[in-house]
């Protein structure tokens, strides 16, 4: 696996990432991405001993990565870690099947401890008009409901475990509460479930620390057109984001940087045929 420089949502981070993954994928191949949703805590994350993401900050989504099926040993180690000898979570084994789509998410137990677990996302094709939500419970906290306009959509949902809802595309306002009460200790917040999409909001951070969060990645091309294809996905939210004001945010700056470097080659192609036709005269 190929090393990834600085996983994140700045231009210099992404531009690390996009250069890291393979511009195709071969038949077959797995997707992973990697959250993480451990506060306060910088990491480097080797795969096979390998370091394939160093300095991983929390709230931020790695990948997704490209992958051949098979057996991959992750281990999360403390930032600027010599080798993975010492982690600070794992190693585990992650069993990629082939054509899977999975996240591995760092996280709290309920009990507080730091752990792993991998997701398998649900890529199926979805009927026109509708958009798939999926809510993890990555926290050190208590059950917990999902409420939707105050009302439980999901009651009772337990750390690692996950819900997944069909529902009609639209503006969801929702919040997570203490299982049984209405009372939000995240949220409300906007989240936007969007058509031939699997929107994955995840619950993460402690509640004794005071410092809950949401984070959302999303699936695109899940529409049951012929056209649609289960490869686009992007994230990463947090209500904490700065200058968010609660709302839930995914970084804008991959258009940017796409547009900052379609603009930077065409300069530099318009810079060199000028330098040629002097040259020619």
């Amino acid at each position: 696996m190929r090393k990834i420089l600085g996983a994140g949502i700045t231009a210099g981070a992404l531009l690390a990432l996009s250069a890291a993954l393979p511009a195709t994928a071969a038949e077959g191949d797995a997707t992973l991405s990697v959250l993480h949703a451990v506060p306060d805590l910088t990491v480097d994350v080797y795969v096979n001993d390998e370091l394939t993401i160093d300095d991983f900050e929390p709230g931020t989504l790695g990948g997704p990565l490209t992958l051949a099926p098979g057996t991959y040993t992750v281990a999360i180690t403390a930032a600027d870690a010599a080798d993975a000898s010492d982690p600070a979570i794992g190693p585990v084994d992650l069993v990629l099947e082939a054509d899977g789509n999975y996240t591995a998410v760092a996280h709290l137990t309920e009990a507080g401890e730091p752990t792993a677990t991998l997701f398998t996302n649900d890529v199926s094709t979805l009927a026109a008009g509708e958009g798939r939500l999926t809510v993890r419970h990555t926290a050190a906290a208590p059950a917990v409901d999902v409420l939707a306009a105050e009302t439980p959509v999901i009651e009772g949902l337990t750390n690692p475990n996950e819900e997944v809802l069909t529902l009609d595309a639209g503006t969801v306002s929702a919040s997570v509460a203490a299982a049984g009460t209405t009372d939000p200790v995240i949220g409300p917040a906007d989240v936007n479930v969007a058509e031939g999409v699997n929107t994955i909001v995840y619950a993460w951070g402690s509640l004794e620390d005071d410092n809950l969060d949401l984070a959302i990645q999303t699936i695109g091309g899940l529409h049951s057109t012929p056209d649609g294809v289960p490869a686009g996905q992007a994230g990463l939210v947090a209500t904490n984001a700065p200058g968010a004001s609660g709302a839930l945010w995914i970084g804008a700056a991959v258009l940017g940087l796409m547009a900052f470097a379609v603009t930077t080659v065409r300069r530099s192609n318009r810079r060199e045929a000028a330098t040629a036709e002097r040259a020619d005269r």
